[in-house]
């Protein structure tokens, strides 16, 4: 694809627009662009995926390469990727020894990807094809990463829009790295990003908030997701909280500085009541205790307690997985042209 010329942004006279520009200067004219799709048992969208993204990028025409990265599918969805990838040279899979899960997956693409720009997708195209040309056209422009904002979210339920936007709230208001609202793994991030990303060794991995760690310079891009095109998410209520959880642990301390700070509040509260408590003895003599405060107070530092080890205990489990080092995907193959490749 040629070149393209964009006008220099009102900015250019700061340094946000300095930065544009120099990057701009150092985009390949003819970039490779590599789809990273991580799938577990969607032996049923394959087809449809290649049969919507493939010509797109052909018509726009764009060099690219599509990296599935199979998560231990139970299905045949590794025979069907073979199959395919016999077929189009440009189709390459990254086969995982079992399910590491999604993150280990992505993780795992970014590490086999090629490209100049990698652009991670799902398979159910509620990733639009249609958006990586504006994602493109923001990238010439020098931006490093340009991620998809969904503009609306009506193929998702009440709960899951009214759960996630307390999360994208809750994640931006305890963590220092801000992640965007609305924003998930569809984006095009520029290789000097992916670079910084692949050094990263971290085994509790969560990808928007490293995606946002990384920094650089980042814009969105807005889009409506529509209806998925084939099977059904693999993501229910539970498994969502506890990806939400792995965020807030993985990019934030206040939780244990709460804490703390709650164990203070209620250490002040009892001195005070202490102190209250003979000063009346003192003036009035003692007095026969009462059983439901005692009770109350009990269950509640009890509760507290309880929350507080769990805190604990969410941490100290983080880093205990971090101190055994272990890999976080292991690869039993990567194909290309539906064979495997040669070791290095």
């Amino acid at each position: 694809m040629p070149d393209q010329t964009f006008p220099v942004p009102a900015v250019a006279g700061d340094a946000l627009g300095r930065q544009l520009l120099a990057q701009r200067g150092r985009r390949p004219a003819d970039p490779l662009l590599s789809l990273v799709v991580p799938v577990f048992d969607e032996e049923e969208s394959i087809d449809i995926f290649l049969a919507s993204v493939v010509p797109f990028l052909d018509g726009a025409g764009f060099r690219f390469e599509v990296v599935f990265v199979n998560d231990g599918s139970r299905d045949n969805t590794l025979g069907h990727l073979l199959d395919r990838g016999m077929r189009d040279r440009r189709l390459r899979v990254v086969n995982l020894s079992r399910n590491f899960g999604k993150e280990a997956a992505l993780t795992a693409g970014i590490d086999h990807a090629r490209g100049d720009v990698l652009i991670p997708m799902d398979i159910d195209l509620q990733d639009p094809p249609e958006l990586i040309g504006r994602f493109m056209e923001r990238w010439r422009e020098g931006y490093d990463i340009v991620y998809g904002v969904r503009s609306a979210r009506d193929s998702d339920t009440a709960a899951k829009r009214v759960s996630a936007g307390w999360f994208y709230w809750a994640f931006n208001s305890m963590s220092p790295v801000r992640i965007p609202a609305h924003a998930g793994d569809f984006r095009l991030v520029d290789r000097r990003a992916i670079e910084v990303l692949r050094q990263l060794p971290e085994r509790n991995r969560f990808m928007k908030g490293l995606f946002a760690w990384v920094g650089f310079n980042s814009i969105g891009v807005a889009y409506e997701r529509p209806q998925r095109a084939a099977g059904a998410s693999k993501f229910n209520l539970w498994r969502l909280w506890n990806f939400a959880l792995d965020g807030v642990v993985s990019f934030s301390t206040v939780p244990l500085r709460a804490s703390f700070y709650l164990g203070v509040a209620i250490a002040a509260v009892a001195v005070l009541y202490a102190l209250f408590i003979v000063t009346r003895v003192l003036l009035f003599g003692i007095d026969t205790p009462g059983y439901a405060s005692l009770l109350i107070a009990v269950l509640l530092l009890g509760a507290i307690q309880l929350l507080s080890l769990g805190v604990i205990g969410e941490y100290l489990g983080r880093l205990f997985l971090e101190v055994k080092g272990r890999p976080i995907y292991v690869v039993e193959g990567v194909y290309e042209e539906g064979a495997p490749r040669p070791p290095a």
